[in-house]
């Protein structure tokens, strides 16, 4: 993108999809108990991250598609690991949600930065 403003904005509205992501499919915090065995399951259902990391893969291809790749990655990466962290921070007493942090964050890095490459590839060979 030529116009610093307008990279600015696309940034932004990236960064602010990302959050909503998250909002609406990340912060499920209900665990789940079958009756029949006691088992406790969640929060995360397989619907909820499966329609989590399409969107955010979707998010990363626009932003690939219209700013520096390196930046579409950050501007996914950050948010959604700031938000999960912030939720995690706030319901885990035990101190384990700083490994998850790391994790979350390393994944939607590494993440980003391989469909970022993917879709800067088949741009190229275009």
């Amino acid at each position: 993108m030529r116009n610093k403003y307008m990279a600015a904005l696309v940034t932004f509205i990236i960064a602010a999809l990302t959050t909503a992501t998250w909002w609406t499919l990340g912060r499920d915090t209900t665990r789940d108990i079958d009756p029949a065995t006691g088992d406790v399951t969640g929060p995360y259902e397989a619907p909820q991250v499966i329609a989590c990391v399409v969107v955010l893969v979707g998010l990363v291809v626009i932003g690939a598609l219209l700013l520096p790749a390196w930046l579409a990655v950050l501007a996914v990466s950050l948010p959604f690991s700031a938000a999960w962290t912030i939720q995690a921070s706030s319901t885990d007493d035990s101190g384990l949600w700083a490994v998850g942090a790391v994790l979350v964050l390393i994944g939607t890095l590494v993440g980003g930065a391989i469909v970022a490459a993917v879709t800067r590839g088949l741009v190229r060979n275009r």
